[in-house]
């Protein structure tokens, strides 16, 4: 059969464009697995943080400003102390807090010592003061609670319509006919929930008081404080939705032995901040799944923004809910083009390219925001300083992001990364619209991560 030469290239530069036109989809592959490949090894083997460097692009303050959900707290400055060869920090201690109260232990000379060689008596000048902090271990009491009773001996009760006998009403408790006072429920309440001492390790503290409680008799307590607390709980709900933001955030856990479920299922808590900015509302809500059923029933009847992140179960609440705006998080877009970075191999990854340039942008808008922040002005000022300074970048920023994207393969990593922004930009710019919002969610993250 005879060949179609007119398929053929005429020219060298006909063949190499042909080759050239054949390859780029290979390529493009390849650095797309590259990319996959370099993300995996970094889970498994690198260290678990998005600290970039002052010189990676994003300013000289990016590292102190915006470490995605991290706070990185400046040092405090304190005078230099000389030493042969090198200079260092004097550590300075903090003054002990003045509402603690203070015993005077007073540490005199000899009545024999306080007088001079020329016989007159010494007259006190001054004192020296060194303060040192003690601790008085938790005591262990019984309270009796003791009820007389009262009945007649004359007519022994025939000639009252009444109790024969008459005694006072036993005191309201939180558990009846327990042993526990509510002093003592507090404190396992608080050892628990706020100072992470599992109800194992605490019965263990009560064995060394020679106590007897099981940590089953422990949990039963706890969950009847929770029943008991349901007005309490009602109270911080209507706070919560009092305020002009909420925070939300969800993060999984995992529950041992609970009815119907394999120890190795995800179940979530949900952690919900709001409520006025001056006192914000924390409420901690614990669902078996992440159904975006649950911050809908949270924020049922609430008008407002709601700041999350893209989770798609946050999605339906501005349909479902009137009144609800949701903001958008720049911290977990930033996450995006660092795992751009990341994933480019240390080969590559020194060189300034389109992942550090949108950082870039980034560290602007929150050195922008620390700047709009710096002297605790009024929301209003901040919403008026953020139209100033903060728009302009971000309109840059999106033109720069909509000419990057018709670049960028949608499938690599920098295209997900720019694609995510876009899609999202309308949330992610709301912050623009009140100054109590901040453009990430760092504010309920921080409090899950620590």
């Amino acid at each position: 059969m005879a060949a179609n030469t007119n398929t053929l290239p005429k020219t060298s530069e006909d063949l190499e464009a042909i080759i050239k036109n054949a390859v780029v989809p290979y390529e493009l592959q390849i650095e797309y697995l590259q990319q996959r490949i370099n993300t995996l090894e970094k889970l498994i083997f690198a260290p678990k943080t998005e600290k970039r460097r002052p010189e990676d692009g994003e300013g000289g303050t990016q590292l102190h400003i915006f470490n995605e959900a991290e706070a990185i707290e400046e040092k405090e400055e304190t005078p230099p102390l000389a030493v042969a060869g090198h200079t260092r920090s004097r550590p300075k201690r903090k003054p002990l807090p003045e509402d603690l109260p203070r015993i005077d232990v007073v540490h005199d000379i000899d009545e024999s010592e306080k007088v001079c060689a020329c016989g007159a008596k010494l007259s006190r000048i001054g004192e020296e003061i060194c303060e040192k902090l003690d601790i008085i271990p938790a005591k262990v009491q019984v309270i009796r609670h003791i009820r007389p009773k009262y009945a007649c001996k004359s007519c022994e009760g025939v000639e009252s319509d009444g109790p024969t006998v008459k005694i006072a009403s036993p005191p309201p408790q939180i558990i009846p006919k327990g042993i526990a006072t509510p002093g003592l429920i507090a404190h396992v309440a608080v050892s628990k929930y706020a100072d992470a001492l599992p109800l194992y390790r605490q019965e263990n503290i009560f064995m060394r008081h020679g106590i007897d409680i099981s940590r089953s008799t422990m949990a039963g307590w706890m969950v009847m404080v929770g029943q008991s607390c349901s007005p309490v709980m009602n109270l911080l709900y209507r706070q919560l939705h009092a305020g002009p933001l909420i925070n939300v955030d969800e993060t999984p856990v995992q529950v041992l032995r609970e009815p119907g479920r394999a120890n190795t299922t995800k179940s979530y808590m949900w952690v919900f901040r709001g409520g006025p900015p001056e006192k914000p509302v924390l409420i901690y809500r614990y669902s078996p799944t992440r159904s975006g059923e649950v911050p809908r029933e949270v924020l049922r009847g609430y008008r407002g923004y709601c700041q999350t992140d893209a989770f798609s179960g946050y999605d339906g609440l501005e349909q479902s809910i009137e009144g609800v705006a949701l903001v958008g998080c720049f911290a977990h877009a930033r996450r995006n083009f660092i795992k751009v970075i990341d994933a480019r191999g240390k080969r590559t990854r020194e060189k300034t390219g389109s992942a550090e340039i949108a950082l870039g942008y980034i560290g602007q808008l929150y050195r922008i925001e620390k700047a709009a922040r710096s002297e605790n002005q009024p929301s209003a000022e901040i919403q008026s300083f953020r139209a100033e300074k903060a728009r302009p970048v971000l309109e840059e920023f999106k033109a720069w992001l909509e000419k990057r994207k018709d670049q960028t393969p949608p499938q690599g990593l920098l295209g997900k990364a720019i694609d995510y922004m876009l899609l999202r930009w309308s949330r992610l710019v709301r912050y623009l619209e009140n100054g109590h919002i901040t453009p990430d969610n760092n504010a309920v993250v921080l409090i899950i991560q620590n």
